[in-house]
């Protein structure tokens, strides 16, 4: 039976949510911008998702613009801020997801940006001195930082960053893919000015996502075509996939103490168990269980004397884990080339979600022991 702990790539449809979405795949599958019957009716399911996902970040509705998922969400909030705000300065760091940063450098290759990026330390810490320093005195700028880090699990201060955009007049976009769902976002509060979510990475469908924009006249569509979204984003809504995220979201949070709980007792399981190993280190924060994301563990191993990687023989074994974000295909991880140097290091991600148990977590450890277990009996002959 396989271990699937690459949740943070993508989550397994909840069975609950697909029996919400069945019956708009088969049954009720009409166009909602079709004027009949089964057209409004498709129109009040699409309406009534949006309301679900606003109640949950403390909005209304008319904040909430449905979209593919995270890339396109989070395309249409930067280019969105630098057209309505005329942004000349973009603050960001090195450790963001490819949809931020790819879309960000495309902005300044066009002359339309300055990009500043934040340092990070080799824990992959940035700072808010620095933020503040940089803001001080630049006018039209856009923050573009992310909540929770994809690979290495870290928590940006959400709440002191939108603090200092609000103090400096800048405009606050956050990525908060990996994070919606683990954490209760006020918007009544927190105040940033747009936020991303992805179904997929709560157990829901792939395919479709949402934007939160405090100012939705903001919005400019990136996609050309008919009137959809109130204008803001051309084409045929995606109706059984909206009511499955707005399914998710509403099952996730009605949950989540319980769910953070388990997540976090999973994460301990293997910090625990592959704490035992000799040259294994913990990247970034992820295995600082109180002060990182619940579903991430970012493990650096030495480098083995077997004729196969490590991922390879996870794999092999049925575990499915990953070496860092699934957007990055088979490059190396920009983010952990941004931390210490890691030489000679196999970088595995663990990810995990509510559908993983103790006992398979007791499976990788024993899994990844026999796998170094020749290079340790060496090391010791050597020492000996």
């Amino acid at each position: 039976m396989s271990i699937y702990l690459d949740n943070a790539a993508t989550t397994p449809l909840s069975s609950e949510v697909f029996t919400k979405m069945e019956p708009f795949l088969f049954n009720s599958f009409a166009n909602p911008s079709s004027t009949h019957t089964a057209g409004r009716n498709a129109r009040y399911a699409v309406e009534l998702s949006r309301k679900i996902i606003a109640e949950n970040l403390n909005t209304t509705a008319d904040h909430i613009f449905f979209t593919s998922g995270g890339t396109e969400g989070d395309n249409m909030a930067i280019l969105s801020a630098i057209h309505a705000n005329k942004i000349k300065v973009v603050i960001t760091s090195r450790l963001e997801h490819h949809a931020v940063l790819n879309t960000l450098r495309k902005a300044e290759n066009d002359g339309l940006i300055l990009i500043k990026y934040l340092d990070n330390d080799a824990q992959g810490r940035i700072s808010l001195t620095q933020l503040n320093s940089l803001l001080d005195g630049t006018d039209q700028v856009l923050i573009s930082l992310m909540h929770a880090n994809n690979e290495i699990a870290n928590l940006n201060p959400l709440e002191e960053i939108a603090d200092l955009a609000e103090h400096y007049g800048a405009i606050f976009h956050s990525d908060t893919v990996q994070s919606i769902g683990h954490y209760h976002y006020d918007t009544r509060l927190l105040c940033p000015d747009y936020l991303v979510g992805s179904a997929h990475k709560f157990h829901g469908p792939k395919g479709v996502g949402f934007l939160y924009a405090k100012q939705p006249e903001s919005l400019k569509s990136i996609i050309n075509g008919g009137s959809q979204e109130r204008g803001k984003r051309a084409g045929t809504e995606n109706v059984s996939g909206i009511v499955g995220a707005a399914a998710a979201i509403q099952d996730i949070y009605q949950n989540q103490a319980e769910h953070e709980s388990y997540l976090k007792s999973l994460k301990l399981a293997l910090i625990n168990g592959l704490s035992a190993l000799p040259e294994i280190t913990f990247n970034g924060e992820s295995a600082n269980i109180n002060e990182s994301l619940s579903t991430v563990l970012s493990v650096s191993f030495p480098q083995s004397l077997t004729e196969f990687n490590l991922l390879e023989t996870l794999d092999a074994a049925g575990i499915y884990a990953s070496g860092g974000s699934a957007c990055s295909g088979n490059s190396s991880s920009h983010v952990i080339s941004s931390l210490s140097a890691l030489s000679n290091k196999n970088t595995i991600r663990f990810s995990f979600s509510k559908y993983n148990t103790i006992s398979e977590i007791e499976k990788v450890i024993t899994v990844v022991k026999n796998y170094f277990q020749p290079l340790y009996n060496q090391s010791n002959l050597q020492s000996a």
